[in-house]
């Protein structure tokens, strides 16, 4: 498995994202208030695009291209409706006379 320099690398990055993923998911359920749960999800999904990418190098394939743009946008789209509710109070307005 480790036969270049790059392959032990890579898969220390994977462990270290791993630990990381695991510290915030603990933040995303402890979390003293909602604005350090939003950063939590957030900062998951960056991981997970990481680790996601990692995979992709490790296995040598570009398979999972699609699935780091999709993680993404659902982070992205996430991270929106969050801060949209923290807000306001609710993520879609009923009131269109504004």
């Amino acid at each position: 498995m480790f036969d270049t320099p790059l392959d032990i690398m890579l898969t220390i990055g994977l462990v270290i994202l791993s630990i990381s993923t695991l510290g915030l998911v603990y933040r995303v359920i402890k979390g003293p208030s909602v604005p350090d749960r939003v950063m939590g999800l957030d900062s998951i999904g960056i991981n997970l695009i990481g680790i996601t990418a990692i995979t992709s190098i490790i296995l040598r394939t570009d398979a999972f291209l699609e699935v780091i743009l999709l993680i993404g946008i659902i982070a992205f789209v996430g991270t929106v409706a969050f801060s949209k509710f923290l807000q306001k109070g609710e993520i879609f307005d009923r009131d269109r006379s504004n």
